[in-house]
């Protein structure tokens, strides 16, 4: 085996999806970025991990609700392009050609656009780390939406779609929930 960087470990790592996280601070929505999130069990309880450098940050801190969307494959650009410019200055929505929908729960907007979207409540701010938990309180997916693939960043600018599926629901059968 060759040596890696230790300075490069972290993309070997790679968490869950790349996730669009929409807020809304009480005037005006935004949209921002997310590559490294997680799931912290078989419940809707996710993390993302942001701080005060992100625009969203104060509206997530400040209203402690958001939501996830799950872009695909067709939408890389668009996620790149939302993560590399500020709400601040930026109607990233219009810039982007992004859709807004109403969230049954939560201020923040729905992308129809993606393929699934999560309205969460935030549960905890883990400060010293940037570390976001989330609380889902309700899903949407697309089911007739034909690109299903889901991005995973790799850290160094290169991204990893979904591929072919592995199915061995059976083999694990005694560790997964009922109903899966």
């Amino acid at each position: 085996m060759e040596v890696l960087p230790l300075s490069r470990a972290f993309t070997l790592i790679e968490p869950g999806p790349v996730v669009l996280v929409t807020t809304h601070d009480g005037h005006k929505d935004n949209v921002m970025t997310i590559t490294w999130t997680m799931v912290l069990d078989f419940s809707p309880t996710f993390a993302i991990t942001t701080g005060p450098w992100n625009y969203s940050y104060a509206a997530l801190v400040g209203t402690k609700e958001c939501v996830l969307s799950i872009p695909t494959a067709d939408l890389i650009d668009t996620a790149i392009g939302i993560g590399t410019c500020t709400g601040r200055d930026t109607d990233k929505f219009a810039k982007f050609g992004l859709s807004r929908a109403l969230a049954r729960h939560v201020r923040a907007p729905l992308i129809p656009e993606c393929l699934a979207n999560i309205e969460c409540r935030v549960i905890d701010i883990v400060d010293p780390h940037g570390i976001i938990v989330l609380e889902g309180v309700a899903a949407h997916i697309d089911n007739a939406r034909e690109e299903r693939r889901m991005l995973h960043a790799v850290g160094d600018g290169t991204f990893i779609i979904d591929g072919p599926v592995l199915d061995r629901k059976e083999m694990m059968r005694s560790k997964l929930p009922g109903g899966l």
